[in-house]
């Protein structure tokens, strides 16, 4: 966080120095550029002046796309301006990057077999790669493949047939990518194919790249061979705008316009058109060679007429070879197609003078490839009457808002919906730059009662976001209301295993040192109904940090699920400021399920759904051919699936690894309890006795917002605590270790680290343990058998290791190693174990207080701090 500076502020506890850390974003404090063009350099929070040329890239034709910044100009400073985002802020930043491919028939050697293309642009999000991927001649293709550069397959995508808002799209996530394929994929070496069935190795393929056109890309072109002969042929070309001058910087990548044989250094010509209803407008020409086959260039001064064809749509981009094996690619020019969701959450902390009245805006809009902007606007809890619904730009004086584009006619009983027909080439630039907002004027707020700036929210895997207008989430709605700046919105829906898919957006709630955000799902009718237990129907869906929150649910109560079918229920967002609710929405999904969701199968039951989605979605003779694929218990299993085994339903689990079986038998956690009961449907016994105290426990653990719900064993754990996870069905995973980060409530599980071993022959201990160990050196024989002896002391066995008589040891347990609060003996042939003791009257000792094993002896004469409780705690589940 580059932009939020931390310091030490020393202080005074009881005569003891200690510390407190205080964190500032010095966002705020930038100064203001003296140049018109200030940059954001790599590693820095304020945009500063260039001091000299730029660097060359290895590319230089690529620096002819400018990067667009938030201009202050002359903005009135007491205007706020903490939304408003530029462009290249979004684009650069560090936890997302863009990367496009080129896909075409023919993988090394040039083997084409089709005319298809596809363009592909990827976005790297934390961990996860999501995909937008449109195609041309291409039937509807069954799965998504990603590879190494030897040909391996990393991962694959089962494609939906409604994961996409319109046709000639697929949209696609792969979730948690591996830091080695993140390696590849920013080394380019990733390949990505489109698998039909007509090509189940791939009909089209190529790599996928790093490309700085794609920050800035507003426009579109998909490039087709006009010779339906002409195999393996295709080009994209990316487009966008000046930042104020009518210039159309463009950049063409193509491939199959040279002949294969065509040496590496030879130069081909090249002419490129934008033509009109088959009339050139504009010619330009250069040369290509194999070595370096993309083309570059800016269209100056597009005229008024010129600029409307292109945001219709209605411009075609030419790009032709000539001599001897003269070919051409051709395509129409569109504004960009995505799978991202353009929305807006308007509320008052972000009106240019800003509100507390807890009212909130929600908008959807869509852009179409004919220019067309479509857009739902809803609004809620207004302190008065709406004026007035309008799509604007950043104002640049503060006595005049830019309006593009008056909503206000459409506007009726809280909805204004319709379509703008004929926004500029400019307009939809500044959409997709997230450079627009949505303002919303009442009869008491004249300027604008609510505000939000027009984002692009990347992919997420939600279909409910194509079909449905997300719930309202205002202070207005809260019992008894709030008066809140803060304003949000969210989509949910049901699957047909009756799991909860929910994402949440909201805007307005300040920095994130104000609090962490947490979400409810109310499942009653009324507020009074809760009665003496207001945790009932109560449900904690995720802690976040930031403007948006997504996940699942799979268990939801009956009576959830019907308040739910009856729209009862409500979705509420908390905040330290406002732990009974800060903003709150209803929330109706007709459904049919029942507790917990349908009856469903152990390999349904797994979380890796996408794979048993592309289990469904392969048929026999596809996995017949799949080298990789498994047979086992007399059925063909696809590589990567999981499974239940016939001989053993309910506790064990298999995989299926390039060819091999792989089954394990699910490992139970330890239970604390003296009372357990094993359900006949589970593999594992639970505890039974006092759960309406724990529940009463858990309700206040969750109201203290200092813990972390770990989803996979559905338990709360406290604040600093570490434990191995519980992930259904697999049981007990001992090789990863979790973290509960109380100060922002999320999990943090990472693998064990095994140590490093010096011996040759390492051992596994139990089958169960995750690390190895070396063998221990055996005693010798002389001297063990003289301890054995019926007439002398008997010598211990523990773990894989002889102990003499009245020797003492501290125990190793896998994977924490060493316990040294915890000391064992050996007497006659019985080891006892006990958790080092520091008595009272020891306190004084300065040696003994420093004994990180004594916690208990500070506790007497100085209170604790979080941290050191977290310790004591800690060290405490270990002994245990």
């Amino acid at each position: 966080m580059r932009c939020v500076i931390c310091h030490c502020e020393p202080r005074n506890r009881r005569g003891k120095p200690v510390g407190k850390v205080n964190c500032k974003n010095m966002k705020q404090d930038c100064p203001v550029p003296a140049c018109p063009r200030a940059t954001l350099l790599p590693g820095h929070c304020c945009h500063t002046c260039p001091k000299g040329p730029p660097e060359k890239n290895l590319a230089p034709h690529f620096d002819t796309f400018e990067y667009f910044q938030d201009k202050e100009d002359d903005l009135d400073k007491p205007y706020n301006d903490r939304s408003y985002l530029s462009s290249e802020g979004l684009a650069r930043d560090d936890a997302r990057t863009e990367f496009v491919a080129l896909l075409t028939s023919g993988p090394e050697p040039w083997h084409p077999t089709s005319s298809a293309v596809a363009k592909a642009r990827f976005t790297l999000l934390r961990s996860s790669l999501l995909f937008s991927i449109s195609y041309e001649r291409l039937g509807r293709p069954s799965r998504v493949r990603f590879s190494d550069p030897e040909g391996n397959v990393l991962f694959e995508h089962p494609v939906q047939k409604s994961a996409a808002p319109e046709d000639g799209m697929l949209c696609g996530m792969w979730r948690t990518v591996s830091k080695a394929n993140v390696q590849l994929l920013r080394g380019e070496q990733l390949r990505v194919s489109l698998i039909t069935r007509a090509q189940p190795s791939g009909e089209v393929h190529g790599h996928i790249l790093k490309h700085r056109a794609l920050f800035a890309e507003t426009f579109g072109a998909i490039l087709t061979s006009s010779d339906p002969l002409h195999l393996g042929a295709g080009g994209m070309a990316m487009l966008t705008l000046s930042d104020t001058e009518s210039n159309l910087h463009f950049i063409l990548m193509a491939r199959g316009l040279l002949e294969p044989g065509a040496g590496e250094s030879s130069s081909v010509p090249l002419r490129v058109r934008i033509l009109y209803q088959g009339q050139t407008l504009r010619e330009v020409q250069a040369n290509i060679t194999r070595e370096d086959p993309d083309f570059a260039e800016v269209l100056s001064d597009l005229s008024t007429h010129e600029l409307q064809w292109l945001v219709q749509g209605q411009l075609r981009i030419v790009a032709e070879t000539e001599g001897r094996h003269a070919r051409q690619l051709a395509g129409t020019i569109t504004t960009r197609r995505s799978c991202d969701t353009i929305q807006s959450v308007l509320c008052g902390a972000d009106a240019l003078m800003p509100t507390k009245t807890g009212a909130v805006g929600s908008a959807k809009l869509a852009l179409h490839e004919n220019g067309t902007l479509e857009y739902q606007v809803q609004v809620v809890g207004t302190a008065s009457e709406v004026m007035g619904i309008t799509l604007e730009t950043k104002p640049r004086r503060k006595s005049k808002r830019n309006i593009l584009f008056d909503m206000t006619p459409s506007y009726k009983d809280g909805l204004a919906w319709g379509a703008w027909q004929s926004p500029s080439a400019r307009d939809a630039h500044m959409l997709l730059q997230n450079e627009l907002f949505l303002n919303v004027a009442t009869k008491d707020w004249a300027e604008g009662e609510l505000r939000g700036q027009v984002i692009s929210l990347p992919y997420s895997g939600l279909l409910t976001r194509y079909t449905e207008m997300p719930v309202a989430l205002a202070g207005q709605l809260v019992s008894p209301p709030v008066s809140s700046g803060a304003g949000g919105h969210a989509w949910l829906s049901l699957d047909e295993h009756c799991h909860l898919h929910y994402e949440i957006s909201v805007a307005g709630l300040g920095r994130p040192s104000d609090g962490t955000v947490s979400a409810h799902l109310h499942g009653v009718a009324e507020l009074g109904e809760m009665g003496a237990r207001p945790h009932q129907h109560k449900r904690l869906l995720k802690g976040f940090y930031s403007t948006e929150a997504q996940g699942v649910v799979k268990d939801l109560d009956a009576d959830l699920l019907q308040h739910l079918a009856q729209g009862t229920a409500f979705l509420q967002v908390s905040t330290k400021a406002h732990p009974h609710g800060e903003m709150r929405g209803r929330v109706h999904i007709p459904n049919q399920c029942h507790a917990g969701g349908t009856r469903l199968t152990p390999e349904e039951a797994l979380g890796e759904a996408q794979f048993s989605e592309g289990t469904k979605t392969r048929d026999l003779e596809q996995l017949k051919k799949d080298p990789n694929s498994c047979f086992f218990e007399g059925q063909l299993r696809a590589h990567g699936t999981r499974w239940a085994p016939d001989y053993d339903k309910k506790c064990s689990i298999c995989s299926c690894q390039k060819r091999t079986v792989i089954c394990d038998p699910i490992l139970c956690q330890p239970l604390n309890c003296t009372h357990q009961v094993h359900p006949e449907e589970l593999c594992c016994p639970i505890c039974e006795e006092k759960r309406e105290k724990e529940e009463l426990k858990l309700e206040r653990a969750r109201d203290s917002s200092e813990g972390c719900y770990f989803d996979g064993d559905k338990t709360w754990r406290g604040s600093g605590t570490r434990w191995h996870p519980v992930v259904p069905p697999f049981g007990l995973i001992k090789c990863a270790i979790c973290t509960c980060k109380g100060t922002t409530g999320e999990v943090h599980c990472e693998k064990v680290q095994c140590p490093r071993l010096t011996c040759a022959n390492p051992v596994r201990v139990s089958p169960s343990d995750c690390c190895k160990q070396c063998p221990a050196p055996e005693k010798s024989v002389p001297k063990l058998a003289d301890s054995m002896q019926a007439d002398g002391p008997r010598a211990c066995r523990f773990g894989r290791r002889w102990y003499l008589n009245n020797e003492s040891w501290h125990p190793s347990v896998p994977p924490f190693g060493e316990m040294k609060c915890i000391l064992c003996w050996c007497v006659s042939g019985e080891t006892h174990c006990q958790r080092q003791e520091c008595p009272p009257s020891a306190c004084a000792s300065p040696a003994t207080r420093d004994n990180p094993c004594c916690a208990k002896c500070r506790a007497l004469d100085a209170p604790l701090d979080a941290q050191e409780k977290v310790h004591d705690d800690k060290v405490e589940a270990w002994s245990h």
